[in-house]
């Protein structure tokens, strides 16, 4: 027996016992899990491992053809992140303690206890997750870490930064967790938000996009939680609330500081309780909503200012992913560039092939306060004006009145990102090379002087 379900499961189970696959299968169904693959025969454990990212296998111990042990043993030694739960008819405390030693996650007991089982099933998919979020965080990952580029094919980035970002994403749809996402004005929070959405088990539940600083104070609560028939003048029929609406999918919370305070304190109980009333109802309405947040503000202030409520901060930033802005992602400009250029090029019905290299050097010193969405705007005058097959600095005309001038420093003034690059490098010079010595010259830590070198290193890449 094999059974595979239609959308990509996190989760594998191996038993020769098909009546024992199919009600573990309904139990995880009923508890809102993601469907399982379900596997009879453990010789077709290896080749579906190397062809899906499973993040947990449940195994039997008594198989035929291959030990559930030995293949547990198989299974950590090529894929040593992918949490393993062993499953047996037999209480023996020698097996288990060898299943620990191999690296099993959990030694469950046959008959299964359901709310036993689903616990140490959400455990492990956890563990998974911080574990991969760790190994990703000790280094610098690069694109090639990303399970599921195409996922991303809208936010286009060549920059290692984005990289990074890419990666949290994936690992953070991976999970139920509330979502913080940080970044300045137009670096695509709200596009990331959906892309998290997208890859996760809530994909074909709602998202409901909300912006905190569009709503008026009056309103708010009302759209939000929703009202029961005859709770204020003109509340004729009952309503559903956009909490509601959400239910089983995301709901998304576009510049959450802007949420009024008396607000953040009923927001607070639902992500506390996962329940609300209805305006002017006493009925509980139990809910299964994660939030994804975002902000263009510096939260940490104004959680310390007492604009916005600390309790609620650290309910909704249980997973943090900061955007990095446009001007420390170089990278990314030019192909961006290009990118809205094909866009807007194709609306308009023009052949447009080429950025000038006028063009191309203001973009490139330029800061971009408005960042991604300036540089969108930016291209889409300049290819309305542009009449030839190439963008130049000329077609954007007045379009860069008010814009920075991309400036250049006079004759022999450097930045001082490039002074203090030559006074580290003077110093490892001076030192043959000795950084920590080096460190105690210029009066800087060693962790300091090397991140700095590995930034240098990332520049010249």
């Amino acid at each position: 027996m094999e059974s595979i379900p239609k959308k990509h499961t996190p989760i594998l189970i191996v038993d020769d016992d098909e009546g024992l696959l199919m009600s573990i299968k309904a139990m995880l169904v009923s508890m809102d899990m993601p469907e399982p693959e379900l596997v009879s025969d453990a010789r077709r454990v290896m080749p579906l491992l190397r062809e899906c990212p499973f993040q947990l296998a449940l195994v039997d111990i008594i198989m035929p053809h291959i030990n559930g042990m030995e293949l547990m043993k198989q299974i950590k030694e090529e894929f040593p992140f992918i949490e393993c739960i062993i499953i047996t008819a037999v209480d023996d405390l020698s097996s288990a303690v060898q299943a620990m030693r191999y690296g099993a996650y959990d030694y469950l007991v046959k008959p299964l206890e359901k709310e036993k089982l689903i616990i140490s099933i959400r455990n492990a998919l956890e563990k998974h997750s911080i574990r991969r979020a760790i190994s990703l965080l000790q280094r610098a990952p690069g694109f090639s870490d990303i399970k599921n580029p195409e996922a991303f094919r809208e936010m286009v980035a060549e920059d290692e930064l984005m990289a990074s970002v890419f990666c949290q994403a994936e690992t953070f749809a991976s999970s139920d967790y509330n979502l913080l996402i940080t970044g300045e004005t137009g670096t695509g929070k709200d596009m990331l938000a959906r892309i998290v959405h997208r890859m996760s088990r809530r994909s074909d539940g709602a998202f409901i996009a909300l912006n905190m600083g569009a709503f008026s104070k009056t309103l708010v609560e009302d759209e939000l939680f929703g009202h029961a028939k005859g709770a204020f003048t003109g509340a004729a029929n009952e309503k559903k609330g956009f909490l509601e609406e959400a239910q089983g999918g995301t709901i998304f919370f576009d510049e959450i500081t802007e949420m009024d305070n008396e607000l953040q304190g009923k927001l607070l109980r639902v992500t506390q309780d996962r329940e609300l009333y209805r305006l002017g109802s006493t009925d509980i309405r139990r809910l299964d909503v994660r939030i994804i947040s975002t902000t263009n503000r510096d939260i940490y202030n104004e959680v310390e200012n007492g604009h916005f409520r600390k309790d609620l901060y650290y309910r909704l930033n249980v997973c943090h992913i900061d955007i990095p802005p446009l001007r420390k992602r170089k990278k990314d400009i030019l192909p961006l560039a290009r990118h809205f250029m094909d866009i807007y090029s194709g609306k308009s019905q023009k052949e447009i092939n080429y950025l000038s290299e006028d063009l191309a050097e203001y973009l490139m010193n330029y800061s971009f306060p408005g960042n991604v969405r300036e540089l969108e705007n930016i291209i889409a005058g300049c290819v309305l004006n542009e009449r030839g097959p190439t963008l130049t600095l000329a077609s954007a005309g007045d379009l860069l009145t008010g814009f920075e001038r991309a400036a250049k420093p006079p004759e022999g003034i450097l930045p001082i990102r490039e002074l203090e690059k030559k006074l580290i490098y003077r110093a490892l010079e001076a030192t043959k090379g000795n950084r920590t010595r080096a460190a105690e010259i210029l009066g800087i830590g060693l962790r300091t002087l090397q991140r700095k070198l590995k930034g240098y290193d990332r520049d010249t890449a």
